[in-house]
């Protein structure tokens, strides 16, 4: 007997239109924080959770500027990313007890940029035994939290380097 797997929400992403804006830029509104993922602001950059994250607690950090390359950020943006990646690191530690971490930006659509207009940085949390073979033959993820509960997790950590 075949055994099948569910994972309804990818179904969203695949028949859902696509946005014409920038989904890093469609953030600016504070009071849709929650709706959009957005975990932390700072006077620079963001926090947001990936909606399609490859691991629970996928974060990606994000300039407030829309820039498409590393080479156009200021100084001062590039000193705030880093300091959000090392806090979202620390958080996501502190919350989830990750087991390490893989953190990548990918430049252009040929260096794996989904959304190749707005640099990011993805921070993915991973566990000793996360992968399995679910990706490979069934091009299935397996996420083990809902992700509006990982946001609620993460939330009041990040929430707190605002109260500081």
């Amino acid at each position: 007997m075949k055994k099948i797997l569910w994972a309804p929400w990818r179904m969203e992403y695949i028949l859902s239109e696509k946005p014409k804006e920038c989904i890093f830029c469609l953030g600016k509104d504070e009071r849709e924080d929650k709706k959009r993922l957005v975990l932390h602001r700072s006077s620079r950059s963001f926090v947001i959770m990936n909606r399609y994250p490859y691991n629970n607690g996928h974060v990606m950090i994000a300039p407030l500027k829309h820039l498409p390359d590393i080479e156009d950020i200021d100084k001062e943006t590039a000193q705030d990313m880093f300091q959000l990646l090392q806090k979202s690191i620390e958080i996501i530690r502190s919350c989830m007890n990750p087991d390490g971490f893989n953190i990548g930006i990918n430049i252009g659509k040929v260096g794996g940029a989904g959304i190749e207009e707005h640099l990011h940085i993805h921070v993915v949390p991973r566990w000793n035994g996360d992968t399995n073979f679910m990706p490979v033959i069934g091009d299935i993820r397996v996420m083990p939290e809902y992700l509006e509960d990982s946001y609620n997790k993460l939330y009041p950590y990040f929430k707190a380097l605002k109260d500081r």
